[in-house]
């Protein structure tokens, strides 16, 4: 018994244990009866006594194999076109094949739609019982109990950076701190360097970091006039 049946309550596992024999003998009386029909058929249709048994083998065996692999590729997250297209293919062709010797080997009072149809049942058959027999042994994925609710998360107080923290590189080195400098400061630096230096005012002010006519205006009569006074 697998760890998902042995998780199930035990009326479920029952049924599932009882569903899974049932389709089991189901598939195999479906695929008897198309196995015989099918190597008939292929007798009739010239393949020697002893080989048309390999026939319906290969016939209806694909479809078993390409349903198991449908399953089990879907539940791998995997692309499963290829043996849907085998599994369509090899039921296309054991129905029809089943038709076909129906309509043959059926009595002449019987309708050749009637026969077909018949025939047509035990492949049918066969390929959806043996997708329910996969599906029902495919082991369940456990789903974790609602009630069951996670801890609660321990907020973690986030330490102001420090120098040993910050990230080494050059694009991620520290600016440099600027100088709280005062107009006054400013404008007299200004004027040393204009009468001392003989700096322009365009000169001074990319030195000052102000806008040139700012460094004009340091300079008109007015606001030297005003500077004295005060």
């Amino acid at each position: 018994m697998s760890a998902a049946e042995s998780s199930l309550p035990r009326g479920r596992r029952l049924a599932v244990v009882t569903a899974i024999t049932g389709t089991v003998f189901i598939a195999a009386g479906a695929f008897w009866l198309s196995f015989t029909a099918l190597a008939d058929l292929a007798r009739r249709s010239g393949i020697d006594s002893g080989q048309a048994w390999a026939w319906p083998l290969i016939v209806d065996g694909i479809i078993v194999v390409a349903t198991v692999a449908v399953v089990a590729l879907a539940s791998q997250h995997r692309p499963t076109w290829y043996p849907w297209t085998l599994l369509v293919a090899g039921a296309v062709v054991s129905v029809t094949a089943n038709a076909i010797h129906a309509v043959i080997a059926a009595d002449s009072d019987v309708p050749s739609v009637l026969a077909a149809s018949v025939a047509a049942v035990p492949p049918l058959v066969l390929l959806s019982i043996t997708h329910l027999t996969v599906i029902l042994t495919r082991p369940l994925t456990p789903v974790a109990d609602a009630s069951v609710t996670a801890p609660e998360a321990t907020p973690i107080e986030h330490a102001e950076p420090t120098v040993s923290d910050a990230p080494s590189g050059p694009e991620n080195a520290p600016e440099p701190l600027v100088a709280v400098v005062s107009v006054s400061e400013r404008r007299a630096e200004a004027a040393q360097l204009r009468d001392v230096e003989g700096w322009s005012n365009k000169r001074i002010a990319r030195h000052l970091g102000v806008h040139p006519s700012t460094v004009g205006r340091w300079f008109t009569p007015a606001t030297e006039a005003k500077e004295e006074s005060s």
